[in-house]
């Protein structure tokens, strides 16, 4: 009976997620802002820093693109994750959070159908960001491995920012408290990277940051791994980072979930 009864539970469950993600999803094409910000937003990143700054950025080894592609794909998870705030944050605002714990649902329901959504928007992201890279010269050399060791390194990555993000959607006070809040935490995590520029070029302590940040592990994992070379150190960094960043997320996020009321 126990095991039928936890059975029941998993079930439900995986049934009240379905309907919130479903719902996070039918957001994605009914919101003209989120389309925007899946189509137009990386391909004008990825055309700014190839054809305006990329000419003055050299490199030591490939092409400047080449360099690119990791950088652009690791900063459009993260800024597409801060969706998930914006939504989190919106439906506290409007009440709808305080509408869902009246139903006979799960609360975790409520931040798995948000953070779901948030996979699929930043897969298809992904998808757009690669073919607009081998439109403007992009060359991979990866094998089958390493594309799908570059697929769960985004996989992990989206998943631990769209967690953080959640944490800052609940931690908002207004909706327009959410946006720079978002900007705050992921501008220098991104920009101040090696996302766009060798380390190297970067001041003594600034470097320092970039080189032990997380960010900077993953894009120089995918970079590596694009180019078919070893990933070395910055792999076992990055899903280590990853994981970190999970693990600790999901009980702050849970926590400050239960503060506006949930069940």
């Amino acid at each position: 009976m126990k095991s039928q009864s936890l059975y029941q539970k998993a079930c439900w469950l995986a049934n009240d997620i379905q309907v919130l993600f479903i719902r996070s999803l039918k957001h994605i094409y009914k919101n003209y802002d989120q389309l925007l910000g899946l189509t137009i937003q990386p391909i004008m990143f990825m055309l700014l820093f190839r054809y305006v700054l990329g000419g003055a950025i050299l490199v030591e080894e490939g092409t400047y693109i080449n360099f690119l592609m990791a950088g652009i794909l690791v900063q459009g998870v993260a800024f597409g994750s801060l969706t998930t705030s914006y939504s989190i944050a919106m439906d506290l605002q409007r009440g709808i959070i305080d509408r869902l714990k009246t139903l006979p649902i799960a609360s975790w329901a409520v931040m798995m159908g948000h953070v779901a959504g948030d996979l699929v928007r930043n897969t298809l992201q992904a998808v757009i960001i690669i073919i607009m890279g081998l439109l403007v010269g992009f060359h991979p050399q990866a094998n089958l491995t390493e594309w799908l060791i570059i697929t769960l390194l985004v996989f992990l990555f989206t998943l631990a920012v769209s967690w953080m993000a959640a944490i800052m959607g609940l931690a908002a006070k207004t909706l327009e408290s959410v946006s720079w809040i978002g900007f705050l935490v992921m501008f220098p995590l991104t920009f101040a990277s090696a996302a766009f520029v060798p380390t190297k070029t970067m001041p003594a302590v600034l470097r320092t940051f970039a080189e032990n940040q997380p960010v900077t592990h993953i894009v120089e994992a995918i970079r590596a791994l694009t180019m078919g070379k070893s990933a070395d150190h910055h792999l076992w960094f990055a899903l280590v980072w990853c994981v970190a960043i999970i693990i600790i997320s999901i009980p702050v996020a849970a926590y400050l979930f239960r503060r506006h009321g949930g069940k």
